[in-house]
């Protein structure tokens, strides 16, 4: 009786906590990888150069973009599990745009400035 409760609810809790874990990790990979796309796109911009608007726009499209393939085909992940396609895709933005923005200044600078 008792105990078989206690057992349901001891591996309810421990698959609740792995789900936990395992969405967390996702979330972090998702982070990072958008991360990478800044500082590979901004060298690629600076070098480039790329100038104004068209650069910021173009960067926002395909870091969303690949970002959307990525958990939508590679993953195939249930969207709705993290909050759906809208939190998917913004997780870690704001970071991997001011990381972008830092590289490609630099970068455009230190090449196409005397």
């Amino acid at each position: 009786g008792s105990k078989e409760c206690a057992r349901v609810s001891t591996n309810i809790n421990l698959i609740y906590f792995l789900s936990s874990a395992l969405q967390d990790e996702f979330l972090d990979v998702i982070y990072w990888f958008r991360q990478i796309i800044a500082v590979i796109l901004g060298v690629i911009w600076g070098i480039v150069p790329l100038q104004g608007f068209l650069g910021i726009a173009i960067f926002c499209l395909i870091n969303a973009g690949v970002l959307y393939l990525y958990f939508n085909s590679f993953q195939q992940v249930d969207e709705e599990e993290y909050g759906g396609t809208w939190e998917l895709t913004k997780e870690g933005f704001m970071t991997s745009f001011a990381l972008f923005l830092v590289v490609w200044i630099i970068f455009y600078t230190a090449i196409h400035f005397d």
